[in-house]
């Protein structure tokens, strides 16, 4: 999560604000050790109620505003508040069944989250398949943890989230001051042809400086935006598909002729950029083969090609199913991207596909794109607003599954969905409430004012 904390507010942000980092770091580290350690002996001292009423506010204030997001935002809105409550519930319920439930809940989901990632590990072996397998295997550990019931018989179900969340978050604060304190640029961006000095800047300096901070919904078709196109799974099959959810939605699709199809992924910008990775020889994904091709290793390597741009790709094949629009943009990181990575046309299915592609390419796109929104701007806003909504960590759980799995279209769908709420922020669902229930209060009294007018209209003369 944090990676993309530095990614969205950028390196001169963060840069100005290290101490700051640093200190809250520690406390949540200090906070976050306190907490599990006290869960231990059975005695809290953790206001535990005082937690499952906030988190009943929460989710109330939550489903409160839910209504004034756009699309996936509304949703996600809905699911988050639900849960939230849902949770708050079963801690009011006491240690007997709701804090059991709590923690066959939490349990199952390290479970899940371990195998998959421990398993996807182990079969596509990718650079460092090692750490994420390890990373798993400690999901597991944990999961066994919440289903034992020693030491506290489950009642230490919430302390224990809530500490190990602040001890994490801590220590990935503290090592996030200590790199951004003498980074000048992102380093995952970084390049022998480009060292890491000031950026140019870009050729729509104007255009940046008088954009706003905050956009009320996606932009028109005619606005200045980077693109995401997609091409899902079932909508780029030749034949009717057999319907299987979440399966063609995030990996393939199954055609009645038993042929299987992935979907495709391509970035363009306004400035004539258009990333579009594909194998120059057709991938053999026979249900047989596929296996063997899953593997991120150099056997796997093929040969690939660049596309044109997308009126070649779209003519040849078919129109994009899904569009992905982002106004706040860095044109000159993004061909800074372009020119290190066009020479380079390896395509391997897992590693190095068209979704893995686009998802650097964004990324060094909307390098600092939230930061630069908010530089005339001094404290810790950003940051605090940043870590409070729920794109992020939907961001940050998406990014992790591709890393440790593949880059699918169907997850870089979602991931520019989330991307983009976070680097076109929306205004606040209480401040839009508060501007709807303003104006509909005002145009109630313009109808009650046009009655009256038009009922004093129908007297008769000398009517009282």
């Amino acid at each position: 999560m944090f990676r993309l904390v530095l990614l969205l507010l950028g390196v001169d942000y963060l840069r100005d604000r290290w101490r700051g980092l640093l200190v809250i770091g520690c406390l949540w580290l200090i906070a976050g050790v306190f907490i599990f350690i006290d869960a231990l002996d059975g005695a809290l001292y953790f206001p535990i109620a005082f937690f499952a009423y906030a988190f009943l506010a929460e989710g109330l204030a939550t489903l409160a505003v839910a209504w004034t997001g756009i699309g996936g935002q509304r949703v996600l809105r809905y699911v988050k508040g639900t849960a939230v409550i849902i949770a708050g519930v079963l801690i009011l319920l006491g240690p007997r069944h709701g804090h059991f439930i709590l923690s066959m809940i939490f349990g199952t989901l390290f479970l899940i989250d371990g195998i998959v990632q421990s398993a996807s590990a182990y079969v596509v072996r990718y650079r460092r398949w090692g750490y994420a397998l390890a990373g798993g295997i400690a999901e597991i550990l944990l999961a066994i943890f919440f289903y034992q019931p020693y030491p506290t018989h489950y009642a230490g179900t919430l302390p224990y989230c809530l500490g190990l969340f602040l001890a994490f978050g801590g220590i990935h604060l503290i090592i996030l001051a200590t790199r951004v304190r003498h980074l000048v640029a992102n380093p995952a961006f970084a390049h022998a042809k480009h060292p890491a000095i000031a950026p140019e800047i870009p050729a729509d300096a104007a255009l940046h400086a008088s954009r706003p901070s905050k956009w009320d919904g996606p932009p028109a078709d005619h606005e200045h935006a980077l693109t995401v196109h997609i091409w899902t799974p079932a909508g780029s099959s030749k034949a009717p598909v057999q319907r299987q959810p979440i399966i063609d939605r995030y990996i393939a699709a199954v055609d009645v002729n038993g042929a299987i199809s992935t979907g495709h992924a391509a970035l363009e910008s306004p400035e004539g950029i258009y990333i579009s990775l594909y194998p120059s020889v057709e991938i053999d994904r026979s249900p047989d083969d596929l296996t063997r091709v899953l593997r991120a290793t150099p056997e796997n390597n093929l040969p690939g090609i660049f596309q044109p741009d997308y009126a070649t790709e779209s003519k040849a094949w078919r129109p994009s199913t899904r569009r992905v629009r982002i106004r706040n943009y860095d044109p000159e990181k993004l061909r800074r991207y372009w020119e290190q990575s066009r020479s380079d046309a390896t395509y391997n299915l897992t590693h190095r596909n068209c979704s893995s592609t686009v998802s650097q390419a964004l990324e060094a796109a909307l390098d600092g794109a939230v930061g630069r929104l908010q530089e005339k701007k001094k404290g810790s806003s950003a940051f605090v607003r940043m870590l409070t909504t729920p794109e992020l960590w939907v961001a940050a759980q998406i990014r992790k599954r591709a890393v440790t799995m593949a880059w699918t279209p169907g997850l870089m769908l979602d991931y520019a969905r989330a991307l983009s709420m976070l680097a076109d922020p929306r205004p606040s669902g209480w401040w839009k409430m508060a501007r709807f229930a303003l104006a509909k209060i005002l145009r109630f009294r313009r109808v009650w004012r046009k009655q009256d007018n038009e009922a004093n209209a129908v007297k008769p003369p000398g009517a009282a």
